[in-house]
């Protein structure tokens, strides 16, 4: 299906969302026709971030939003969908499209098969009408189907449509970039270096999965590193409490731009209990890149005063290999919660591979070698 069609279909003038490599054609489409327009669509920090400000739209416009998502993102909404959309407590309509990752019988990643067998059932439970669009799905069936959810819609109820994968299209393309130069593999070898035998925790997306291939190519053991291939901005909170029972090792967290906005209140956590063996790395590249490139807001922000601010006592910004290697450095030898910020390119390789040991593999190797320590 056309994404233009959809879009007519639907008929709101008003997105937000957090982007997923499933609906790029709808994110694609987006940025080329608004791209980040307050009026018009904006990319939130996380999925209830945006069910509150697709419910603020419709307060104060009294038209419908839409609210788009991968289908991880199905948890972070619960809340403002129970109490605060839900008919039976102000009764917002919300129309969400969900991709659809780990789709049963569809080959996907370890962290998308759990979610994708409840995708459908957890919209239910929340009342939310869902609607599957897959590649054979006709515009007159969804056409039929919109009919329908206008009048849901007006009774305050929410609706889903459920995009399998390959099911939407746009033919226009869209150039990701920004002006940094540092690669984020390269940046990743430089901190293993630094790190030596000393625990990782990586975000997820490609930075777990370069660091899974700096490995391999430095023939070195997977046991140093947790790699989080799910549950996106939760990273850093997984090092703290590390941190706070290996008080005596020194714990690394290789961080995203949008994983650390994703759940920022973890950084006041972390600056408040100041573990003194921490050193959160946040590679920033201002954009979803993972999920085809889309920009954050963390270009726009300072996160070096916002670390600050949470009671970090030491944050600095690189955006050179000298400088970062001597803020690794520095960091590890004052023994004090530090963050580093990397001004990172965007781009990956295009073979860059995927962890060849499984999620539980990983997880058993990495507490056998904290127990070493």
């Amino acid at each position: 299906m056309k994404i233009e069609k959809l879009v007519e279909i639907i008929g709101s003038d008003f997105y937000t969302g957090v982007p997923d490599s499933q609906l790029q054609a709808l994110c694609n489409y987006l940025m080329n026709t608004y791209g980040i327009d307050q009026k018009h669509h904006i990319i939130a920090a996380n999925e209830g971030n945006c069910a509150a400000i697709a419910a603020g739209y419709h307060l104060s416009t009294g038209k419908v939003p839409v609210v788009y998502m991968q289908n991880s993102g199905e948890g972070n909404i619960i809340n403002p969908v129970a109490s605060l959309l839900n008919d039976k407590v102000y009764a917002i309509p919300v129309i969400f499209i969900v991709g659809w990752r780990g789709e049963p019988g569809v080959h996907d990643e370890p962290q998308h098969i759990y979610q994708g067998e409840v995708t459908v059932k957890l919209l239910e439970d929340m009342g939310i009408e869902p609607f599957i669009i897959g590649k054979e799905t006709t515009d007159e069936e969804v056409a039929k189907k919109m009919e329908e959810f206008n009048e849901i819609l007006k009774t305050g109820k929410n609706v889903a449509f459920v995009i399998r994968k390959g099911a939407i299209s746009y033919d226009e393309k869209v150039v990701y970039k920004n002006d940094n130069k540092m690669v984020r593999e390269e940046i990743i070898g430089h901190i293993v270096k630094a790190a030596g035998e000393d625990p990782i925790v990586s975000t997820t997306g490609k930075a777990s999965r370069e660091l899974f291939e700096i490995r391999e190519a430095n023939k070195q053991s997977h046991k140093y590193d947790f790699l989080t291939v799910g549950s996106m901005g939760h990273s850093s909170s997984i090092a703290l409490g590390i941190a706070i029972n290996k008080p005596d090792t020194r714990i690394w967290c290789i961080d995203g731009d949008g994983a650390a906005l994703m759940h920022m209140g973890a950084m006041a956590v972390i600056g408040s209990n100041k573990p003194s063996n921490l050193i959160h790395l946040v590679i920033n590249n201002g954009a979803h890149e993972t999920v085809g490139g889309m920009p954050t807001v963390a270009g726009n922000i300072n996160i070096v005063e916002i670390a600050k601010a949470c009671g970090y006592p030491n944050a600095i910004s690189v955006d050179n290999f000298d400088d970062l290697d001597k803020e690794l450095e520095n960091a590890k030898a004052r023994k004090e919660l530090s963050l580093i910020e990397i001004k990172c390119s965007l781009g990956a390789r295009a073979d860059l591979g995927r962890p060849t040991t499984t999620a539980l593999e990983n997880k058993e190797n990495f507490m056998e070698f904290l127990k070493t320590l």
